[in-house]
């Protein structure tokens, strides 16, 4: 497992940009992908985006599509979520997550593949 750090998420207009970064430590060596998920206020959790570490290959929902821009940095073992055009529909928590077990078929939109979590940011997009 890795520990994950969420950082980025505030209060932005609609219509903004917005960055977030997930810093990732003790074992980022064994990351295999990272996901962005998002939960919202009485909602359950929905997939966002997700990149595979080595090769920096993106994977999007369709709420992200055209709209997000996921990366990784290896040397600074962080990634990133890059929102643009946001929405009052996109204000949700938002946490990254690793895979890191060799064992684990990748299904990068499936929760159940991630095995490291971080707590979470918060993205509220309102006028």
């Amino acid at each position: 497992q890795v520990q994950l750090v969420e950082s980025g998420g505030r209060l932005v207009l609609p219509g903004e940009s917005l960055r977030l970064s997930c810093a990732a430590s003790g074992g980022s060596l064994n990351i295999r992908a990272l996901g962005w998920f998002r939960q919202a206020l009485g909602k359950e959790r929905e997939f966002v985006a997700a990149v595979v570490w080595r090769t920096g290959a993106q994977m999007y929902s369709d709420i992200a599509k055209g709209r997000f821009t996921g990366s990784r940095d290896i040397a600074k073992a962080t990634a990133y979520l890059q929102m643009d055009s946001l929405r009052p529909e996109d204000t949700a928590t938002y946490t990254c997550a690793a895979v890191t077990l060799p064992s684990t078929t990748l299904r990068l939109g499936d929760v159940s593949s991630y095995d490291s979590w971080g707590q979470g940011t918060q993205v509220t997009v309102s006028s």
